[in-house]
């Protein structure tokens, strides 16, 4: 059998692009079908694979492309302006990760001395999240515009910053005095410095000019990659260093939206080579193993509550936007496979360290499935076990006055874009209606902004009934919900209208639905006004098409500017 690179590869990708298959139709992440398919094809496997010359080709390449897709996607305007929530916690998390697993590392043995690193990479390691991962599932469940969501996110920008500067001083840890890292710095200092006045002054130019032939676009742009990576070799820095670099370059100019969506084309076939690579030298699971990656799962879980809670929960973010963050940064970056992988060829950790940090990838890849699915549920029954362990959420100021206090006649349960313009458009012709409404919802953000626009906030979820007794639902005169089912969480409108129905008898509850199917439901819940969103759009949209056929959209367009004009709203 013909064993040439070329073959192997296409051998390779077909047998990912078959796994990856399997894997979406089991709803499990797609890297762990490419490292599959590459314990398959690999020597451990059937063999297609064979010759450890091409194995290491594979994943060099794929490696350099990987990091330069990485770069490309990389926001350094978002790692700049993340606020003060984000940058604290992220710091916490990040710092406070590597200590907590080197000092786990250590007291298991790992070596940190005599030129093996073990113990440093592994709590580097252990303290990445998947980006991957996190944002296809935050994605499905509608979750990456709410506040847990976007902290999460921010989390994990600044994560990659953090991986971008460890592999800056990689190659020079085993001599790790400060002249060495202060050299290696500068040369890094001199690569960034390089990569950035050429894209600003000269790539531009470049790029405008093969703009007319896409496929002069995608080979600049490699081309490009692979000269900073040529560089940074010649600096002594790794190439893949010099990959991302090229990839954090491009991702600033002027051109970076068409760049990418040309370049990044090719991300997913960079993404399957290298993991496919790295699973060639996956060892067959043993006990040993597979004891290795549970011990690291459970310690990546606590570790991420230990060091994500406490400081949101500092912050007066309450129990569950403290929560769902430190759930969803709950597995392994596929950036720690690049970072051990880059030490064990530098030969600063074993072999060894590299497989059991695989196989707690895979382990906790297939458990956060799972886990961030089920975050909201999640985080209620820890937040119960909060409460009874005397730790308190935001409500708890609330409890002792709750009771004394008059209801306000409206309510209004639960807050996003909808409630934030109808607050505004009480505000703007019903201002006296704001003494007598009260807010419900667990968005300390949210809360904060109500108050100061002299709104009435109870801190709480909705889904329980406990929240809905405390805030006093039962002796107010209107109920209002705009959330549609897909933001609420554990619970549903026709439940909700159930509940309320059962728990004010007279109330006048008013609800939104997106089915049509279900308003009918709603009305023999209890509902006394179902309102239909998409209807209201619809009738608006004609009106506005209406307007362009007949030469009238200048005046639509005004006429909505002005109800725009200083609008001021909580949810902008």
């Amino acid at each position: 059998m013909d064993h040439s690179l070329v073959s192997e590869i296409a051998t390779c990708i077909i047998a990912a692009w078959g796994l990856a298959v399997l894997a979406q139709l089991w709803r499990q992440p797609l890297i762990l079908a490419y490292l599959a398919a590459g314990f398959a094809c690999g020597p451990r496997g059937l063999g297609i694979v064979k010759t450890d010359e091409h194995i290491s080709a594979i994943a060099e390449i794929g490696l350099s492309l990987l990091l330069f897709m990485i770069g490309l996607e990389i926001d350094l305007k978002k790692m700049l302006r993340a606020g003060r929530v984000i940058t604290v916690t992220a710091a916490a998390q990040i710092l406070g990760g590597c200590v907590l697993g080197l000092l786990f590392f250590l007291a298991w043995g790992f070596h940190l001395s005599n030129g093996r690193l073990d113990a440093l990479y592994l709590a580097v390691a252990a303290a990445l999240s998947s980006t991957v991962i996190i944002v296809k599932i935050l994605y499905d469940k509608r979750d990456l515009d709410t506040l847990s969501g976007r902290l999460t996110l921010g989390v994990l920008v600044l994560q990659d910053l953090f991986a971008i500067l460890f592999l800056a001083l990689q190659p020079n840890l085993q001599n790790p005095s400060l002249l060495i890292l202060a050299q290696s710095l500068g040369k890094v200092l001199v690569l960034v410095a390089f990569a950035f006045v050429v894209s600003k002054y000269l790539l531009p130019r470049l790029f405008k000019a093969m703009a007319r032939a896409p496929e002069l676009v995608l080979v600049g742009a490699l081309a490009w990659c692979f000269i900073l990576a040529g560089l940074a070799d010649l600096l002594d820095l790794s190439r893949e260093m010099g990959a991302l670099i090229a990839g954090v370059a491009l991702s600033t100019f002027p051109y970076t939206l068409d760049v990418a969506a040309k370049v990044t084309s090719l991300r997913d076939f960079f993404v399957t080579l290298f993991f496919v690579a790295l699973g060639m030298r996956i060892p067959l699971p043993t006990l040993d193993l597979l004891l290795w990656a549970l011990v690291i799962g459970v310690f990546v879980i606590v570790s991420r509550l230990v060091t994500v809670f406490p400081v949101l929960h500092g912050m007066r973010q309450g129990h569950r936007v403290s929560l769902l963050p430190a759930i969803n940064l709950s597995q392994i970056s596929e950036f720690s496979l690049v970072i051990l992988l880059m030490g064990q060829q530098s030969k600063h950790i074993a072999q060894h360290s590299l497989d059991i940090m695989a196989y707690a990838f895979v382990l906790l890849a297939v458990a956060s499935s799972y886990g961030v699915a089920s975050s909201d549920s999640l985080a209620r029954r820890l937040s119960a076990l909060l409460k009874k362990a005397g730790v308190p959420d935001l409500d708890h100021e609330q409890k002792e006055a709750g009771d004394k206090e008059k209801a306000p006649r409206i309510m209004l349960l639960g807050f996003f874009t909808t409630a934030s313009s109808m607050v505004a458009e009480i505000e703007r012709s019903q201002p006296e209606l704001l003494s007598q409404l009260a807010v419900i919802d667990f968005n300390p953000v949210v809360n904060q902004k109500l108050r100061e626009r002299g709104v009435k906030v109870i801190y709480g979820d909705i889904s329980k009934r406990e929240t809905l007794l405390h805030a006093g639902v039962g002796r107010a005169e209107v109920l209002v919900c705009t959330l549609p089912n897909w933001i609420l969480k554990g619970t549903s409108n026709l439940i909700h209208v159930k509940q309320l129905r059962e728990l004010n008898p007279t109330a006048q509850i008013i609800v939104t639905s997106e089915s049509f199917a279900e308003i009918e439901e709603l009305y023999k819940a209890g509902a006394n006004y179902v309102g239909a969103p998409r209807v209201t759009e619809a009738t608006e949209l004609c009106a506005v098409l209406a307007g362009a056929l007949g030469g009238g959209l200048p005046a639509k367009r005004a006429e909505m500017e002005a109800r725009l004009a200083g609008r001021n709203e909580v949810l902008p």
